[in-house]
């Protein structure tokens, strides 16, 4: 996978990456990285996965950190998730230009967090 870094890191602000998102498969769209299981629960160390902002967002309005760290801890298993692959094949028909808004999921603003 090819990233084309946009900006060098200063003042604070974090670096840019254009490349291709590992779970919707866009090119050439801003790519943040995912701790596949959240550095709040031991993931600073562990695999992760470079994502566009929109799937980014999407992963954790839907999932915990918790659930994030116990079930959905691999690319594979976002993939096969329901709920994200309905998510998937809507993004990847939108441009890669497009921003989008999240809101958190019924079930996740019921457990609060």
């Amino acid at each position: 996978m090819l990233a084309i870094l946009l900006g060098g890191k200063a003042m604070g602000k974090k670096q840019t990456l254009l490349g291709d998102c590992e779970l919707c498969y866009r090119t050439n769209v801003e790519i943040t990285i995912h701790h596949l299981t959240p550095k709040e629960l031991g993931g600073t160390f562990l695999p992760t996965a470079k994502l566009c902002l929109p799937c980014h967002k999407q992963i954790h309005a839907i999932y915990t950190n918790e659930e994030l760290a116990t079930r959905m801890n691999t690319i594979e298993r976002l993939r096969d998730d329901d709920t994200i692959k309905k998510f998937v094949r809507w993004i990847q028909k939108q441009p890669s230009t497009k921003l989008i808004s999240v809101t958190k999921s019924k079930e996740r603003r019921q457990k609060k967090r």
